[in-house]
């Protein structure tokens, strides 16, 4: 599973080829298809462990370390997009664009990722409106940022969204 996360990270769903990875992990194809009945099959596995590992694993670990609601919400945007995760997020979004069940299943953990900032904002912000403008714009901020290349006229990045932090915390 990891070598195929890798490939799809690399080069998009297009690059989980069965026989490139039977041979990256040292077996042969009729070896594969004893752990998969098709490539089909492998895709949506991938997909199950991207889930996984991006909400479920990542919620359980944001919660048992716990803190103030702006830390849990930093932390699991921090986690989603974390070395081992970022490259397989993109790398599904852009699938998403052009097949109807990855957007669906995209669309699922977006909505539990979102869920869960509006329950963290929810604590201290209580205007619906402006509590759905908090989530977009932190969630907007998370998964963008890693498109964006400009400079910050002098400061850092990091500098920068401790800024975006403290504006969606005021």
């Amino acid at each position: 599973m990891a070598a195929a996360l890798r490939a799809l990270a690399a080069g998009g769903p297009d690059a989980v080829r069965v026989e490139s990875l039977a041979q990256a992990i040292g077996v042969t194809k009729g070896g594969f298809y004893g752990h998969f009945a098709d490539r089909n099959e492998l895709l949506a596995e991938m997909l199950d462990t991207w889930e996984r590992r991006s909400t479920d694993e990542v919620l359980e670990r944001v919660e048992r370390e716990g803190g103030d609601p702006m830390t849990k919400a930093r932390r699991a945007g921090v986690l989603t997009f974390a070395d081992d995760l970022r490259e397989i997020d993109l790398a599904v979004r852009d699938w998403a664009r052009r097949d109807g069940a990855v957007a669906a299943r995209l669309r699922r953990v977006d909505n539990r990722r979102m869920d869960y900032l509006r329950a963290q904002f929810g604590t201290f912000c209580t205007d619906e409106d402006e509590l759905e403008a908090r989530c977009l714009i932190a969630f907007a901020v998370a998964v963008g940022s890693h498109f964006i290349a400009a400079d910050h006229g002098g400061r850092s990045r990091a500098d920068v969204m401790q800024s975006v932090v403290e504006l969606l915390r005021a």
